[in-house]
């Protein structure tokens, strides 16, 4: 960072950096392996190889992440209790400001679950379907961290969704209710209404929360019944 190099630019070789640092070459080998492991530089071999400065992406991000939670108990009400600060603020900022072909995706991922589901497995894709939607929508944001942190959510939230079941028993208040926010939702954002974009966003967490809430009260009663 001091020398202000960008993804893809050269690192020194070990023997500039045990002479730069003076350092033996075990603690240089050591530093470079531990910041390959935070996905910070990647090594390659042969004819213009080399050890290169790396941008971590997102999913390696969200994975790392993701460890420090896994022995967390993450509860459904933990999620909702962020997004329902979150996500509001951050449909508010993109109404109005989303292109045509964002908009484009946002309807054609809202037609996939245009219909109920008639099995647990449409209902798997569904409910995978709709955060997608709102992860779309997390990607726009002109403010990473606010990005990050919504888009990280909703891939705990996924995955939880998918290993718990929480996509059964088949909720269609759920859907229905999802379907309505998310349409309404749509119109504010294309007209570029952040007050009414706001409220249906806030209105969408509060009542989605509790219905989710509902499917992991029944997962936790069909895993202690058996």
């Amino acid at each position: 960072m001091r020398e202000g190099l960008q993804p893809g630019d050269r690192l020194p070789s070990e023997p500039e950096l045990i002479e730069r640092f003076g350092m033996a070459k075990g603690t240089i080998r050591e530093a470079l392996r531990l910041l390959d492991a935070q996905g910070l530089v990647k090594s390659r071999t042969g004819p213009g190889g080399g050890t290169f400065v790396h941008e971590v992406s997102q999913q390696r991000a969200e994975a790392l992440l993701a460890n420090y939670f896994y022995f967390k108990d993450l509860t459904i009400s933990d999620i909702y209790q962020i997004r329902r600060v979150l996500e509001p603020e951050l449909v508010a900022d993109l109404a109005g400001a989303l292109s045509p072909r964002v908009m484009e995706e946002l309807r054609d991922i809202l037609a996939s679950y245009s219909d109920p589901a008639t099995t647990d497995e449409e209902e798997r894709d569904q409910h995978v379907a709709t955060l997608q939607f709102h992860k779309l929508l997390a990607d726009q944001s002109a403010n990473p961290l606010l990005s990050f942190l919504i888009g990280f959510m909703l891939t705990i939230l996924t995955d939880i969704t998918v290993y718990r079941k929480l996509y059964t028993p088949i909720n269609r208040d759920l859907w229905a209710r999802g379907l309505d926010y998310q349409t309404r939702l749509l119109d504010a954002l294309e007209t570029g209404d952040s007050g009414a974009a706001r409220a249906i966003m806030k209105a969408h967490m509060q009542t989605a929360g509790p219905l989710m809430e509902g499917q992991e009260a029944f997962s936790l009663k069909r895993f202690l019944s058996h």
